[in-house]
This record gives structure tokens, C-alpha cells and sequence, in this order.
């Protein structure tokens, strides 16, 4: 039970950092909605499919890619579903800003159902933060620690 709790103080310093760069000039210009495909943890790191939705007032766009996770990943997870408030250096985004490469810290813990955030940063010349508004849903059985990498690119 201890090692829950250090598992979810984790995930907490994880959630609330934000990368200074987007929170000292960003605005938050919507939200990233995605599911995260089942898969086994390889101890060193995973990769799992997204199927991602980004929302911004009447704009919907949909972005595919992967989640990587390197570092201690042990177990299996049948699901998740990630949430982040999309921070950028401005509010006129072009379509399709979201795709590119991300990159920051990870964590969760799931024993049946469990918990977990990303803090990432990248997209478009590296100017787009993703800050978790929640931390993932997941079902399974899975330990997870280090730096998250992700990829999206966009549907259309």
C-alpha cells in the first residue's frame, strides 16, 4: 500500500509541472482527448497506439500516433484513456499544429484500475505543451516510471 501512495505522489509532482517555457508565454487553446491501446510492459519501456481528438470551441481534429515509455514498465494494461489541456504560444494554431514529437515525464500505477499522467512538451517547432487536466484511466495490472515519448499526426 506504501508503494501506491509513493506511485500516486509521484504521479502528482508529475501532473503539476508544467514546462516554463509554455506556462510563461502559452495559451491554453483547447483540449487532447486519447485512448491508449492495451499492451504489455517490457520492463525497460513500452510503446502503445493512440487514437487522439483535440477540441477547440467548434474545432474538432483528429491525430493517431504512439505512446513510448522508457524506464521501469512491468506489467500489462488493457486501456487508458489521457486528457491534457493544450497550451500553445498563441491562439491562431493552424490545423494539424498538434502533430510532431513530445517528450517528458510519465508515471502510473494500475492494479485493476489505476492512475497516471504525461507532462510533455513538442508538436510544432517544440511550442506546444500538453499538461495533464486529469490522469489516465487505465485497467490491468502495470507499473510505469520515466519519460514518455509520443508522436502524433493528424488524421486529415
Amino acid at each position: 500500500m506504501n508503494k501506491l501512495f509513493a506511485c500516486a505522489a509521484l504521479i502528482g509532482a508529475f501532473g503539476l509541472a508544467v514546462p516554463a517555457q509554455a506556462e510563461s508565454g502559452g495559451v491554453k487553446i483547447g483540449t487532447l482527448s486519447c485512448n491508449e491501446r492495451g499492451g504489455w510492459g517490457l520492463i525497460l519501456g513500452s510503446t502503445r497506439a493512440l487514437s487522439c481528438t483535440f477540441s477547440s470551441g467548434d474545432r474538432v481534429e483528429r491525430y493517431e500516433g504512439n505512446m513510448t515509455k522508457i524506464g521501469v514498465d512491468i506489467g500489462y494494461q488493457h486501456s487508458g484513456a489521457l486528457v491534457w489541456a493544450v497550451i500553445a504560444p498563441h491562439s491562431d494554431t493552424a490545423h494539424g499544429a498538434l502533430s510532431g514529437h513530445y517528450a517528458g515525464g510519465t508515471a502510473s500505477a494500475t492494479a485493476g484500475v489505476g492512475v497516471g499522467a504525461n507532462a510533455l512538451i513538442g508538436g510544432l517547432d517544440r511550442s506546444i505543451a500538453l499538461q495533464p487536466i486529469s490522469v489516465e484511466g487505465t485497467t490491468g495490472l502495470d507499473v510505469a516510471a520515466g519519460i514518455g515519448a509520443m508522436t502524433l499526426r493528424s488524421e486529415s
